[in-house]
């Protein structure tokens, strides 16, 4: 999935073997920085929007952000940045063509001409995420660190799932959730059957999100397993809500493909696919 190749140039000698990924919403900032060799998270830092902002603004925030943890006076061997959003599209390989990005994403997302068009290819799946990514997000991170590799969350999500839970022969449901914003993917083994994110304001929702993918793909709610994870427990509203008409509904924390070292107490307050990314 890999956008730009990072060659700063740098001899092994100079390394220090640091990466950094950061998640860009909306809704919220989010990054971490990781040692790859000793696979070893050193620091990570988010904020939650109080409510949704719009790309300028998002961009001031991460400029604070930035100041705030000294992220541009740090040197980092890779960079990785992560758009957030509803602003995209699955397409089957054989029928994607990188000259027709637009015509993939204007049935369901308002592109405007001035809209930069991004894909990611999803190994093993023999799909194309189409995307709309931030691009003064991604020019500013250029400015501060050179070349670097972004991707779309959902093809991170879908990617690191399907790898980690593929011997799950039955259909699961997995809710990614955030601030805001629910990624929502059902799979069976290896095969994706649904990818989709909704932005919800309320518990009500939520669960009428949840409940229309269960509906559309005539999955039981008594029996399907629906496995929530990301900003949610079992104290929360929205869990509640939904436990009254999904039977088969947990909390779960998923694994990250790298294992990486979390700590102790183990940090689950990391995003899910900024892990993934690292």
């Amino acid at each position: 999935m890999t956008k730009k190749k990072i060659n700063n140039g740098l001899d092994i000698a100079d390394k220090n073997f640091e990466k950094l990924s950061i998640q860009v919403s909306l809704n919220g900032l989010s990054f971490c920085v990781a040692d790859i060799v000793s696979r070893r998270i050193l620091y990570s830092d988010k904020k939650v929007f109080s409510e949704e902002l719009n790309p300028v603004t998002v961009l001031k925030e991460l400029k604070e952000l930035v100041q705030k943890q000294d992220l541009a006076n740090k040197a980092f061997d890779e960079v990785v940045v992560i758009h957030r959003n509803t602003l995209f599209a699955l397409v089957p390989k054989p029928l994607f063509q990188a000259n027709e990005l637009s015509n993939y994403l204007k049935f369901n997302t308002k592109v405007l001409p001035t809209d930069t068009l991004e894909y990611d290819e999803i190994k093993n799946q023999d799909m194309v995420n189409v995307y709309v990514p931030y691009t003064n997000i991604n020019n500013y991170i250029y400015d501060l660190f050179g070349e670097f590799s972004f991707f779309h969350n959902g093809s991170i999500l879908v990617q690191s799932l399907l790898n980690s839970y593929f011997k799950n022969k039955e259909d699961v449901c997995y809710v990614n959730v955030g601030k805001g914003q629910m990624d929502i993917m059902v799979s069976s083994g290896k095969n994706l059957k649904l990818y989709n994110s909704f932005l919800y304001e309320t518990k009500e929702d939520f669960a009428y999100y949840l409940l229309f993918v269960l509906e559309q793909l005539e999955l039981d709610t008594e029996t399907v397993p629906v496995k929530l994870f990301g900003s949610i427990s079992e104290d929360d509203e929205l869990f509640q809500l939904c436990y009254t008409y999904v039977q088969n509904i947990a909390i779960f924390a998923p694994n990250t493909t790298h294992h990486l070292e979390l700590g102790e107490p183990r940090d689950e307050s990391i995003d899910f696919t900024i892990l993934n990314s690292l």
